[in-house]
C-alpha cells in the first residue's frame, strides 16, 4: 500500500510541477518574475526527483536499506537544489517588489545558502548510510533555518505593505514547509512515521509554485489575442 500511494503522489507531484514550470519558462515573454517562477518549479521537480524515483524503485524492489546509497545521493541533490529554490525565491522577491538596495540581505541570503551547501558536502553527513547522524542533519540545516526565516520575513513584509493579495500567503506556505520539514529532521530516525510530514511539506511547495503560476495565467490573460 506505501508503494502504490507513494509512488502514485510523487508521479503526480513531479510531473505536475516540472510541467507547470515549463509552461512558465517557455511563455514567459520578457516577465522576469514568469521566468524564475519556472525556472524555481523545474529545479523543484529535478531535484526531488533524484531522491524520489530511488525511492520508489526500493520499495517497490529491495526495498529502503538496501538503496541506502542511491537515497542518499539522492538527499544530497536535493539538499543542494532545495537551498538554490530558495535563492531564487528570494530574488523573484526583489524583482517583485522592485528591490534595488538591501544589499545586507542579499549577503545573509547567500551566506546561508553557501554555508548549506559547504555543510552538506561534509563526509560526516555519512549519506550513503542508511541511518546517518541525526547531528550533521541538523548541523546542515541550521543555515537552512536562518534563510528560510529572512524570506518569510521579507515576503511577509512587502506582501503586506504593497497589498499584495496575490502572494499574501506566501510567507505563510514558506513557514508551513519549514515547520513540517523540522521535525523530519529531528525525529524522523527515532520515531519513522513521522516522515510522513514530507507530503504535507511537498503540498506547501506546489502551493508556492501555484502562486507563481497563478500571476502567470493573470499577466497572459493580459495579453492581446491573434
Amino acid at each position: 500500500m506505501q508503494a502504490i500511494f507513494e509512488t502514485l503522489f510523487d508521479t503526480i507531484y513531479l510531473i505536475g510541477v516540472i510541467a507547470i514550470g515549463i509552461i512558465m519558462m517557455k511563455n514567459a515573454k520578457g516577465n522576469k518574475q514568469t521566468f524564475m517562477f519556472g525556472f524555481m518549479s523545474v529545479l523543484l521537480g529535478l531535484g526531488d526527483s533524484f531522491h524520489l524515483v530511488p525511492r520508489a524503485y526500493a520499495l517497490w524492489t529491495t526495498g529502503l536499506e538496501a538503496n541506502a546509497a542511491a537515497l542518499g545521493i539522492g538527499k544530497l541533490i536535493t539538499s543542494i537544489t532545495m537551498t538554490i529554490f530558495y535563492v531564487i525565491l528570494y530574488h523573484i522577491w526583489r524583482e517583485r517588489y522592485k528591490i534595488s538596495n538591501r544589499s545586507s540581505i542579499t549577503y545573509s541570503v547567500y551566506g546561508m545558502a553557501i554555508l548549506r551547501i559547504i555543510l552538506c558536502l561534509f563526509p560526516q553527513n555519512d549519506w550513503l548510510s542508511y541511518n546517518p547522524p541525526v547531528s550533521w542533519g541538523i548541523y546542515r540545516n541550521i543555515p537552512f533555518a536562518f534563510m528560510g526565516i529572512i524570506i518569510i520575513a521579507i515576503f511577509y513584509n512587502e506582501a503586506k505593505k504593497h497589498n499584495d493579495t496575490a502572494f499574501r500567503y506566501m510567507w505563510l506556505a514558506i513557514t508551513l514547509s519549514f515547520a513540517l520539514y523540522i521535525p523530519v529532521v529531528l525525529w524522523s530516525a527515532a520515531i519513522p512515521i513521522i516522515g510522513i510530514l514530507m507530503i504535507p511539506k511537498t503540498l506547501a511547495y506546489v502551493w508556492v509554485v501555484l502562486m507563481g503560476y497563478s500571476e502567470y495565467k493573470k499577466s497572459t490573460a493580459s495579453y492581446p489575442k491573434g
